[in-house]
């Protein structure tokens, strides 16, 4: 155990911070499971933009890598156009 109070906060907001990102990784990882499981045309149009900010707001925030962002949204706007 850290013996420096400034290394326990930092081990409170290292957890804090870990759970809090880990939370909205995979609410991001859930949105794009499910907007590749839909086949109806209109409902994956209409959910698109939404998933496709959800990872723009992870990428600005470094949640997950920027790259990573613009291949899932490169292949989920293909999969919605092939639709």
């Amino acid at each position: 155990m850290a013996n420096h109070q400034s290394s326990i906060k930092r081990i409170r907001q290292s957890e804090k911070r870990r759970v809090h990102n880990k939370y909205f990784a995979k609410t991001a990882r859930n949105a794009v499971r499910m907007l590749r499981a839909t086949t109806d045309k209109e409902a994956a149009n209409e959910l698109l933009p939404k998933v496709t900010a959800m990872l723009d707001k992870l990428a600005k925030t470094n949640i997950i890598h920027k790259n990573k962002a613009a291949n899932l949204k490169s292949k989920l706007a293909t999969h919605v156009n092939k639709l």
